[in-house]
């Protein structure tokens, strides 16, 4: 049976979810609904697209995340925009949600404060809101509603991935935090792949390939006995 994958909120935590993806893809275990959290987020709607994550790896390694940021003029609202990031993202992205691989869901903090899950509508805002870092971007505006990142309020979103999904099998890969809200929901059922901090800042991502690797070894552990009889 398919397993969903559940990506968390992580410092740029890129490399992190490529890695795992690398896993994944090379288990042969079967994903099909993808939830994604800020760097979750990103990543997890590029593979969702049918981006592999070899091409993942070198895509993420190409682009400084400052490069994907620009000064925003209400600065009560955050210092940063993230148009930068969605024009990037629309070269690279469906323009809907309906036109993926795999359905996705990606974690905001709503208008209300609330966790919630993003699953239509433009693609690339969507991903970009799921990463608008609260006291760092301003909030994305999607239907004349303002989103953040859902990291704030639920990392590895498990409640809403269930209030959406019920009671499927899943693999969650979380990363270490560095920020945001760990919420104290039941892991049960899940198959959970732990990384550590990605180490990252806006102006370097680090060495990538090994930042991937690290969590590959991570993740084919616990993909492996997913395999077993």
């Amino acid at each position: 049976m398919p397993h969903d994958l559940l990506l968390s909120s992580g410092f740029l935590a890129f490399a992190r979810h490529v890695g795992v993806l690398q896993a994944v893809e090379a288990s042969g275990v079967r994903v099909d609904a993808v939830v994604g959290t800020s760097s979750g987020a990103l990543v997890g709607a590029l593979w969702a697209a049918g981006v592999p994550a070899a091409e993942l790896e070198r895509l993420v390694a190409t682009r400084r995340p400052f490069d994907l940021m620009g000064w925003h003029a209400a600065i009560w609202r955050g210092a940063f925009s993230l148009d930068p990031l969605v024009a990037w993202l629309e070269g690279l992205l469906p323009s809907t949600f309906a036109d993926l691989r795999h359905p996705l869901a990606v974690g905001v903090v709503a208008p209300g404060g609330g966790a919630a899950l993003l699953r239509e509508g433009p693609l690339a805002r969507a991903v970009a809101a799921s990463c608008a870092i609260p006291g760092v971007f301003a909030p994305v505006e999607l239907g004349g509603a303002r989103y953040r990142d859902g990291g704030a309020v639920d990392r590895l979103m498990v409640g809403p991935w269930r209030a959406w999904r019920g009671d499927r099998p899943a693999i969650a890969h979380l990363v270490d935090r560095t920020g945001g809200t760990d919420v104290d929901t039941p892991l049960t059922g899940l198959a959970v792949i732990r990384t550590p901090r990605s180490g990252a800042s806006f102006w370097s991502l680090g060495d990538v390939a090994a930042g991937a690797a690290l969590a590959r070894e991570r993740a084919e552990g616990v993909l492996a006995e997913l395999r077993a009889p």
